[in-house]
């Protein structure tokens, strides 16, 4: 039997503080034995009738198909909406739109660009609202972080996360306060001009003291690696910034990961891995790099043993089915 904590049912999720430290490992845990059930060849029903809305003004892969087949697999029913599709926030308002859809689908997921559209849907749309990423934040993404750093090592306890390159991102700013809640300790590399907003620090740093665990900033990437045991970035274009290209490559390529930054944990023999969120600029045949070589990390290390990537791509859709299922279904009676 299933087994995951009572309270999350109709409750969204609009960054890492939604949830408490110990709801947000609840749910890593659920999404764990989704993953185990779903192994295992079991297709359930716990979403049965149910229907997500998913709004996407952003272009995605994992998120669009993590969110249809998590639904799909527990027998509900997922509709894909882009800004062409609706009226939403053009000739309607966000607010209008929260209260048409929130009286017909049982959940909404939000992929795009304001914090402040993700909110004003869960303020209006009486139901359940997930964010699938904004430009500050990107929560979802996170739990399968977390996810995929337990299973490969056992757990999280003791673990040392550094992330590398634009550190003021949504994911970053994320992977900051999810590694916080979950006792683990947190490393920004990123040059002065891209660390993180104070106002993220400190509530960050408030919520890791209070863990037992640490943050710590280092503008020197091979100083602030030292130790770690998952070597973490992102891509140092986001969307919406490509006028940037150019200036982010030249200020950035001193933070790509290489197996010289790998070797510089002094882990290389031991506990080590490496994550990205994806897509990933890391070989020479793509629009972006065909004139610039790799980027954010090089074919080595992303092809690499350390590189679990796809794992971590993949548990973009159990994570979601947990949030899916603690929000929309009654937990388990005991047997």
């Amino acid at each position: 039997m299933l087994n995951w904590m009572p309270g999350l049912k109709g409750r969204s999720l609009m960054r890492m503080t939604s949830f408490t430290d110990e709801e947000m490992m609840n749910l890593i845990d659920l999404a764990a034995q989704l993953k185990a059930r779903r192994a295992a060849g079991v297709r359930g029903d716990l979403l049965h009738r149910k229907n997500v809305a998913l709004i996407f003004e952003k272009s995605s892969t994992r998120t669009r198909n993590s969110s249809l087949i998590a639904i799909r697999d527990e027998g509900g029913n997922a509709e894909y909406l882009t800004r062409p599709d609706i009226h939403f926030g053009k000739k309607e308002s966000v607010k209008d739109t929260a209260r048409v859809l929130g009286r017909i689908y049982d959940g909404i997921l939000f992929r795009g660009f304001a914090q402040k559209t993700v909110e004003e849907l869960a303020e209006f749309s009486g139901v359940p609202v997930w964010n699938g990423l904004t430009d500050d934040y990107h929560p979802t993404q996170i739990l399968a972080d977390l996810l995929t750093v337990k299973e490969t090592f056992g757990s999280l306890k003791d673990c040392t996360v550094a992330y590398v390159g634009d550190g003021r991102n949504n994911v970053a700013n994320s992977l900051m306060m999810g590694c916080a809640k979950a006792s683990v300790n947190y490393v920004c590399c990123a040059p002065k001009s891209l660390w993180p907003d104070p106002a993220v620090l400190a509530e960050a740093e408030a919520v890791a003291k209070k863990n037992g665990s640490s943050i710590r900033v280092f503008e020197d990437p091979k100083e602030g690696v030292k130790g770690a045991n998952v070597l973490y970035t992102d891509v140092w274009v986001s969307m919406g910034e490509e006028a940037k290209t150019a200036e982010r490559i030249q200020l950035l390529r001193p933070y790509q990961i290489n197996m010289d930054l790998m070797r510089a944990t002094g882990n290389i023999d031991g506990k080590l891995m490496f994550l990205h969120c994806l897509p990933a600029f890391h070989d020479f045949n793509t629009e972006v790099t065909k004139d610039c070589g790799a980027l954010e990390v090089t074919d080595e290390v992303f092809e690499s043993k350390f590189s679990k990537v796809f794992d971590e791509s993949e548990n973009r859709m159990h994570t979601i089915k947990a949030l899916f299922v603690s929000a929309l279904c009654d937990v388990p009676k005991s047997e």
